[in-house]
């Protein structure tokens, strides 16, 4: 993704997200953000640099403070069209002065900032000799929920998304599978989810037989077979947001074993679905999908959390998993996806994002989630 973002968002929107981001970095102790190109940016201010180079684009986020976009010169012009960009002042640097020093001048020389996951070790060093009394925390450690709760105009453009890749299933079920290799159907996936507006890919995983029990498989050159089980996992991004979504599909008559263990899951992920509401705690979801497959005899087969965020990337917090006892708040979107992967043999996988709502869940995704028979 490159450019300003298509999303229908204006400065204001932009405003309040820096704003905000500002109030929790106090919230957390922190003199302030520090935002490399990449996701956060692109929520902050709508920019998406064209290529990310080693020169220092950098926005800094300070409490009682306008945000600032440290750029170079030669991407100003770029920085000023994007939709965020009224809300924040730009201060350019050229080739041959120093941009850390540019950036410190910014910054509290003793403080603590968050800064983004994804920053260049480059910068971060080149930032850290420049103010040697400064410490730094990633974002995701320092505000795991800044990106979390979405607006309605977020959840709007995820539910887009989502019913993006619910036609590009509807579509890839008709497809024959038997006697095909793994990366043609992927390939058949991906083209589906572009013609339906996707953007970006991000995967388009096919795992048949026995590869099925690899939750992460690559789609690859092995030939799908009349009796296979198939876990169908695919997403990108539309407009900016996400889509993610499973269905496990079935070549040919399964067998009762194939039939009883796609309802154990099918069962499991709409236990997690269930157990969604305002004030429940991210593991409760997990632990909801976990107990049907451990009470069915299958939980060590269970080998992955039950879920997690999406937004403007594909995987984001919060995560639902044991142990994460964040509160689930009306606007948070994220997978619930449970599964069952028997080693050699075949897996079950099947997912749609949810977000939360104030009296429960709302399905994203709405596909069948019975068996799919394919040829």
């Amino acid at each position: 993704m490159t450019g300003t973002m298509s999303a229908p968002f204006t400065a204001d929107d932009y405003r309040a997200r820096m704003e905000r981001a500002a109030r929790e970095a106090a919230g957390a102790g922190l003199a302030g953000l520090l935002v490399a190109p990449g996701p956060d940016l692109v929520w902050l201010t709508g920019y998406a640099p064209t290529a990310e180079t080693e020169r220092l684009t950098l926005l800094v986020i300070a409490p009682g403070r306008e945000p600032v976009l440290v750029v170079p010169t030669l991407e100003a012009p770029d920085a000023e069209k994007a939709a965020g960009a009224p809300a924040l002042t730009l201060r350019d640097w050229t080739d041959g002065t120093d941009p850390y020093a540019a950036t410190a001048a910014l910054l509290d020389g003793s403080g603590r900032f968050g800064i983004s996951d994804n920053t260049w070790a480059l910068h971060l060093l080149g930032l850290q000799k420049a103010l040697p009394g400064t410490a730094y925390a990633s974002l995701t450690e320092a505000l795991p929920m800044l990106r979390a709760v979405k607006d309605t105009a977020e959840v709007e453009l995820l539910a887009a998304a989502g019913a993006a890749a619910d036609a590009a299933f509807e579509e890839i079920r008709k497809v024959r599978f038997a006697g095909r290799r793994e990366s043609a159907v992927a390939a058949d996936l991906a083209d589906l989810l572009r013609r339906y507006g996707h953007a970006q890919v991000d995967f388009t995983i096919v795992a048949s037989g026995p590869n099925g029990a690899n939750p992460h498989h690559e789609a690859g050159d092995r030939v799908i077979r009349d009796g296979d089980m198939v876990v169908l996992d695919f997403g990108g991004l539309r407009d900016g947001y996400g889509s993610d979504t499973s269905r496990t599909v079935h070549v040919g008559e399964p067998t009762d074993e194939e039939r009883r263990v796609h309802g154990i899951v099918r069962e499991a992920q709409e236990a997690g679905f269930r157990a969604v509401r305002p004030g429940v705690a991210c593991q409760e979801v997990d632990r909801a999908a976990r107990a049907v497959i451990t009470d069915a005899g299958y939980g060590e087969y269970f080998i992955h959390r039950t879920g997690h965020g999406i937004g403007v990337t594909t995987h984001e917090p919060p995560y639902m998993i044991e142990g994460e006892r964040q509160s689930l708040v009306p606007g948070m979107c994220f997978s619930v996806e449970p599964g069952i992967y028997l080693p050699g043999r075949f897996g079950v996988r099947i997912e749609d994002i949810v977000t939360v709502t104030e009296t429960g869940g709302r399905r994203l995704n709405d596909t069948t989630r019975e068996m799919v028979l394919v040829e």
